[in-house]
């Protein structure tokens, strides 16, 4: 018998694969498209690697602030293309290697699950069948579609994440519907690329669920750019290439070439015999406790399909938190200090508690901010560039709750604070770690040490 079926080779899947076969678990994974799932198929990697590449277009064509010109600066559309591609088919073949160094069977193909038994759980797969003592449910989610009047008859005008990735030429125009993490990844390559942008969000603000001071700075960044901003705008209707939305009592009318529809995603939990199990469902989602396990023996859940936190790497530690506790190592999920980044220029980086959140749950705290000027690397590297840094701290002990990031490279940095949201870390202990300089990181420090 299997010690572990896992269906989906998105991160929580192939991580649990990886975690599993390394410590010597019988280890068979289901995957239906490419191995890595939507993240580095169409998600995470590949926008990621379009917007490397605006950025270096947008610091050459910026490069005599730096002292540095050249003539003639210029992109090509589809060589940008053609190297996401390359990217994303490179790191394909890295998950596939580590399956294979890690003994993990993979099966190409779709796996649906029969039923559960005192044999086990059987899953069949291309006509075969399979029967495996656990099984993990790692089948993500798939963009939301809204019931829009017009949208199906608008036809190639509309794209979701997945059909924006594979355009072979850059449109003029693009209304993003929408002004999410994905909405404003894309709507900050195109701006970059010279495309006209506009963004409808049905909100009072963009990037909802991130500290909102720090969204409305990068929002007043880009419409400096150039990027158009309706907020608090109901979408009603798409007529062709056109989005009519409702904003104060009135209706408005925005064009564009093409119509990218990101407004949020949904776990796929239809499909493949999830009803077969009974497994209980909670907002969507597959419903499941601290150590991922569902309402049934034996089954678990990671992921975008629990319909929690929709992050890439919020699923593979829910992955490693599944397979610790089959291996008899005791492991329970923790969301408090699960990183948010937004891939713009500049980036956002949060973790924690905002001060919406913060208020929300009635949590006393203490907040200090600082521009990210006070980082010398910052101001080195970033002529002209704005930013700030947020710490939110526990108003009795003094613990870090939060921290918030507007200025490059946020990404890169988020992850001190994710460690001391993690270890509980005081003012004061925070103050006690060397930072090394010159770097934007020694911000963090700048902002504790102004409480």
């Amino acid at each position: 018998m299997i010690d572990l079926l896992i269906i989906g080779g998105g991160p929580a899947g192939y991580v649990a694969a990886e975690r599993a076969g390394h410590a010597g678990l019988n280890v068979v994974l289901f995957e239906k498209k490419a191995m890595g799932g939507v993240c580095l198929n169409e998600g995470c990697i590949p926008t990621k690697t379009l917007l490397y590449s605006a950025k270096i277009y947008e610091n050459a064509l910026h490069g005599d602030k730096y002292g540095v010109s050249g003539d003639n600066i210029r992109f090509d559309y589809e060589k940008i293309v053609s190297r996401k591609k390359k990217v994303v088919r490179k790191l394909v073949s890295g998950v596939e290697g580590k399956m294979k160094s890690n003994h993990v069977t993979v099966v190409k193909g779709e796996a649906f699950i029969e039923s559960r038994s005192a044999e086990g759980i059987q899953v069949t797969c291309n006509g075969e069948k399979y029967i495996g003592k656990n099984l993990l449910i790692c089948t993500g989610s798939e963009a939301s579609v809204p019931p829009i009047p017009g949208l199906k008859e608008a036809g190639e005008v509309i794209l979701t994440n997945r059909e924006i990735l594979e355009m072979t030429e850059r449109p003029a125009s693009l209304v993003v519907i929408g002004g999410g993490v994905i909405g404003m990844e894309f709507a900050s390559f195109y701006n970059s690329l010279g495309t006209e942008v506009t963004v409808v969000e049905m909100l009072p603000e963009i990037l909802g669920g991130l500290d909102f001071e720090v969204s409305a700075m990068l929002r007043d960044i880009y419409a400096k750019k150039g990027v158009a901003f309706n907020l608090n705008a109901k979408v009603v209707q798409i007529a062709g290439n056109k989005v009519v939305f409702e904003k104060e009592g009135e209706t408005h009318t925005v064009e564009g070439e093409k119509i990218l529809l990101s407004v949020g995603r949904r776990p796929v939990t239809k499909g493949f015999g999830l009803e077969n199990l009974g497994v209980e469902l909670l907002r969507n989602g597959i419903k499941v406790d601290e150590k991922m396990r569902t309402n049934i023996p034996g089954v678990f859940a990671a992921g975008d399909v629990t319909g929690f936190s929709l992050l890439a790497h919020t699923a593979s530690r829910e992955g490693e938190v599944v397979v610790n506790n089959l291996i008899g190592r005791n492991d329970m999920m923790r969301y408090n200090a699960i990183p948010g980044v937004v891939y713009t220029n500049p980036e956002v980086a949060g973790v924690g508690e905002t001060e919406e959140s913060a208020k929300a749950k009635g949590i006393a705290y203490k907040v200090a901010k600082l521009p990210m000027a006070y980082a010398g690397r910052f101001v080195a590297e970033n002529e002209g560039g704005t930013g700030i840094c947020k710490v939110l701290v526990g108003e009795k002990h003094g613990e870090v709750i939060g921290v918030h990031m507007l200025g490059n490279p946020s990404s890169e940095i988020i992850y001190g604070a994710c460690i001391a949201i993690e270890q509980e870390m005081t003012l004061k202990e925070m103050q006690e770690v060397v930072f090394p300089h010159p770097t934007v990181s020694e911000i963090l420090k700048e902002v504790v040490f102004s409480f």
